[in-house]
This record gives C-alpha cells, structure tokens and sequence, in this order.
C-alpha cells in the first residue's frame, strides 16, 4: 500500500481566495449547490434551554434501541457515583447519546463540491489592492438580499446600502457594510488615487442604521483603509489611520470596537517590523503566551468557553457518533487521538459502549499521539483519569501514548495494533498545527495510511489563515473573528471576565500571529475543508457522509444552548459546517481509506 502513491509536495499555501470565502454559505446564494442547509424537517423543540453541563450534557446513547419515551435524560435517570480520584470527570457523569431512530428526515445525497482549490501562485502583497479584491466584494455583495429573520432587510438604493426596520446589525454585517462601502469609496476615487482621509466617512447612504452603528462602519472602513496601505507598504499613511482607529476602538467598548482594537494592535505590530522599529525576535519576546498549551488545561476560561459556545460541543458529540458507527460490531476497539488534551471526549464514548448490550465491549484501547513540547506525565494523568472512568464503568480499558520530538519520527510500529482490532483515528485541531510543516504532516498521514483504520474523523477550524496575499489573510481574518467576537457577546454576556481573557489572550494571540507575521513565526494556518479535501485525497482517503444519527446529534446539541437560533449547521459536500449567524467556524468530516 505505501508504494502506491507518489506525489510531489502538497502546498496549502496556494490557496484560492475567491473560492474560499464564506459569503457563500452565509447567503445561500442562487444556483449553487455545493453548500445545503441541514434540513431537520419534523424536529421537536426539546424544551427550554440551559446551557450544557461542564463541556457535554445529559444526551442518551441506546444502541439496543429502547423504547422513544424521552430523548433526554434528566440528570436523575443515570447516575454514576465517581471516586474523588478522577473528579475530573465529574462534569462528565450522566452523559448520554440518543440512539434511538431519529424522527428527523435527512438528504441521503449531498451534491460534492465541483471542484477543488487547486494551488496557484499569488502576488506579492505589495502589488495587491484591496479594492480589487473579489474575496471583499464576494463579502459585501450580500447585502442585496440580507433578511436577519425578517426583521431588518439591506438592500440597494441607487447602487449603494440601505437599512430598514430596527434590529441592529451583527458584527460581521457591520464589517460587511464598511467593506461594501470601501469598494464603492475606493472605485469612485481610483482615477484621482485614495483620498481617505480628506473624504467625510458617512458619503454614501446609511438610511436605517443607527449612530452606534454609522460610528463602528466608518471605524471597520479606516481598519480596512490601513490594512489596503500596509498591502501597498505605504506605512505612514497606514499608521494615520491606524492611529484614527486606536483612538475610537476599546478592548471594553462593542464587539467591533473589540474586534477593530485588536486587529490595529496587530497592525500597528506588523508595521512596526516592516519599518525595522521593532524585529521579529522582539516581537516573539514579548510573547509569553502560548494558547496551544493552555487550551491543553480545563482552566476556567477553556471551561467556560465550551460550557457557553456550541462550536466545540457539536463537533465532538458529532464525531463520537460517528465513530460509534463505524464500529458499531467491534468488540475490540482501538481508537488513535492525534491530539487527546484532557480526554473528555472518549467518557462519551465509554458510556455508549457501556450500554451496548447487543454487542459488549472486549477491549477499548486509546492511543494519544503527542509531539513536541507536551511533558509526557501530563498525557499518562490523562489516562489515569481515563482508566479510573473505564473501571466505573467495568469496561475494559488500555491507554498507550505515543511520544515523538515530531511526527517525522512517527512510526507504525509504535501503536502496538492488534490484528483484531477496529481502529478509529480521531484528530481535532490537530492536523492544522503542521500545516507550515508539510514533510511532518505527511509523515503522519502516511503511517495512519499503513494502519488503515476502519475511520478516520477530522474536526478543523474552517477559516483560510493560510493564503501568502497578506491582505487577502487580513480580510478572511477580520471576518472570521467578528462572527467569534459577536458569539462571544452572545453567549459570555453573563461572564464577562473569561469572555475579556478568551479575546485578549486567545484571541488576540491568534489574531497577532495571522497579521503581524510571516515565515516560520506564522503558526496559525487553518485552510478549508476544500483544502484538506484535495490533501486526503493524495492518500487514497475518500469522504463520507456523515449519518443521520451523526446530523440528529449536531442539532440535537445545538438547541440545548440558548444561542441555539444562531448557530447554523449547513452541509458542504457531505462535510458538516457548524457556523455562527452563517459564517462557518469549524468542520466535521469523515473518511476511509481506499
């Protein structure tokens, strides 16, 4: 098998950027059919929402197919009595998954996508102009027929933006707007060259939009106006209006005062190396913090964030569910996590297999798989804690770790299989971390090929981070975060204080690496699903749907958040998209080998 490939070196830097916008999955655009909305005709309303317990909730799995009554378990229904020796689990305990036969009708077949971002080379962001950026164009071109749920509608007058009725704007439209706005200021003023800051930022029409919100578009246009002026290295016009921005943005004001803040920080820091003000060994000085490790530790921050957002919660119960079913006649199962953090996700599984009945569990084995810097006895106290959960459940329990300086040291034989195993590779957020590195992520999917697993499930961030265009980068960015920034609003507007670290450390860490660096310090790379499609595909890996169980669960988990009206789950081929008001956050695949 390993001798049947041959491939040159895959670059994620040739990216598309036309193709890779998200606009076209927020606006449901008219006659493309690559992207459809998950269509859950006959879902119940599962009663007023709560919130989910401690990164998961109280879900049923029944595999043996028990009676229908009740889809959710109260916390009363099961209860697990844990030992103080893995209280860390303790948010876990009256787990469950539905497995009953979901009510809801699925599509069986979801058209593929009708074609791949096939790689090609950019131009030098010095000669790119933001302008004429069809990737800021395919953003604003929206507003032609935006219904926020029928109660605010944009649309053109005289070619230019008007608002009518009286619910406000999300973050992303604000940015939506100022880009709109940009293009048209841009184009009017292209044969005199860009007059920004001689020209008054309210021009063009804003009928229906409040002060609050004409203050926030015109902030967004001076962010983008720097942004096209960094592109240019025209840095001292950059900074004008970089300094507008620092002026009128606040940590503390508005989302997109937030939003703006941060992004002309990295701004500001980017123009600061270019100029030679600072170096990029000064830069990484004063970077202390590493958000990889610390999303390792269920700190209250990481807690709360999976506690209140949907994003990671749906996507893990998703793909559990979709590992419960490509093993679902396996009695010895060895699951392989690229990235295992705490573990919190394979107690979801252990209570699945725990109550099937037709089929019992032999051996559940899981192998961490872990790179770097991560100290190994943080990864066996995970297995401890794993194990103490397994014995509660008297299932039959092996954890094996996998420790390498990186993966180009990643071997076969390290995995200790068993020929009568059925083995699920599970990788969330993992791939992404070597995408600069492209012989080490190559490495990886070559072993993981030569072990042939059963499944393989892929959760990753559904953002291009990774294009050479630094202002095509910059644009894609600003997007994404505003749809985090304005999820963040929503749901932490009760916790203000871990809502505050999440932006200023997490946040702003990423945000700072995708605009302020390049090269090798460049670690943040995410790509699209598209981009990985064209990837797995070197390998002989095929896409699968997902089932309907596996979509039962996403929406099933979806409305246990009070947020659950603006989280959208929309398909993309037959890969789940799970966004926010539209815009995609991240991505749930499955695959096999051929």
């Amino acid at each position: 098998m390993e001798d049947s490939y041959h491939f040159s070196e895959f670059s994620f830097n040739a990216i598309e950027d036309n193709s890779s916008s998200s606009n076209d999955i927020f606006w449901a655009t008219e006659g493309l059919n690559e992207v459809k909305m998950v269509k859950f005709s006959g879902a119940e309303h599962w009663g007023e929402s709560r919130g989910i317990d401690s990164l998961c909730s109280n879900f049923g799995f029944f595999p043996d197919g028990p009676s229908e009554e009740g889809y959710l378990l109260s916390t009363n229904e099961q209860n697990y009595h844990l030992q103080p020796s893995y209280h860390d689990y303790s948010q876990f305990d009256n787990l469950h998954f539905d497995m009953v036969s979901s009510p809801l009708q699925f599509h069986k077949q979801y058209q593929p996508m009708a074609s791949l971002c096939h790689p090609k080379k950019e131009k030098p962001h010095s000669t790119t102009s933001l302008a004429s950026l069809e990737i800021l164009k395919n953003y604003g071109k929206g507003f032609r027929r935006l219904c926020n749920e029928g109660k605010k509608t944009l649309q053109p007058v005289d070619g230019l933006v008007a608002v009518t009725n009286e619910k406000k704007l999300s973050t992303e439209d604000v940015m939506k707007v100022a880009g709109t706005r940009f293009i048209q200021s841009s184009s009017s003023e292209s044969q005199e060259g860009f007059k920004f800051l001689d020209t008054h930022p309210f021009g063009f029409s804003f009928s229906g939009l409040s002060d609050e919100e004409k203050e926030d578009v015109a902030l967004a246009e001076s962010l983008l106006a720097s942004a096209e002026k960094v592109g240019y290295q025209q840095f001292e016009r950059a900074s004008k209006l970089l300094s507008h921005c620092e002026s009128l943005a606040s940590k503390t004001g508005n989302p997109v005062k937030r939003v703006v803040h941060y992004f002309a920080e990295a701004l500001r820091q980017r123009i600061d190396r270019e100029t030679g003000r600072v170096s990029s060994k000064d830069l990484q000085k004063l970077e202390l913090f590493d958000p990889e490790k610390a999303a390792k530790e269920l700190n209250p921050t990481i807690v709360a964030f999976y506690e209140d957002l949907p994003f990671c919660q749906i996507a893990v119960f998703t793909s559990i569910q979709a590992i419960i079913d490509n093993v679902a006649d396996a009695k010895k199962i060895h699951v392989i996590d690229l990235e295992i953090r705490k573990g919190g996700q394979w107690t979801i599984l252990m209570k699945a297999l725990e109550s099937r009945h037709e089929c019992p569990i032999e051996l559940l084995k899981i192998t961490a798989v872990e790179s770097g810097t991560t100290s190994k006895h943080i990864v066996e106290d995970t297995g401890k804690r794993l194990k103490d959960f397994a014995q509660c459940l008297n299932i039959p329990f092996y954890f094996n770790v996998v420790m390498v300086p990186d993966m180009l040291h990643l071997k076969e034989e390290q995995f200790d299989i068993d020929p009568e195993e059925t083995i699920a590779v599970y990788s969330q957020c993992a791939l992404r971390i070597n995408i600069q590195h492209s012989k080490q992520l190559e490495t990886l999917m070559r072993v993981i090929r030569t072990i042939n697993p059963n499944v393989m499930v892929v959760i990753e961030i559904e953002a291009n981070h990774n294009s050479t265009s630094f202002v095509n980068r910059f644009i894609e960015a600003l997007f994404f975060f505003s749809a985090f920034f304005d999820c963040l609003e929503t749901c932490m507007k009760g916790d203000e204080k871990n809502r505050m670290i999440m932006e200023s450390m997490y946040f702003n860490h990423g945000i700072r690496n995708i605009v302020a660096e390049e090269g090798e310090e460049r670690k943040t790379r995410n790509v699209k699903v598209d981009v990985w499609r064209a990837f797995f595909s070197r390998y002989g890996m095929v896409e699968t749907e997902l089932s309907s169980l596996s979509l039962y669960q996403a929406d099933l988990v979806a409305k246990r958040f009070p947020c659950a009206r603006f989280c959208t789950l929309n398909m993309n081929g037959r890969c789940l998209l799970i966004g926010w008001k539209g815009t995609p956050i991240s991505s749930v695949s499955v695959w096999k080998f051929l």
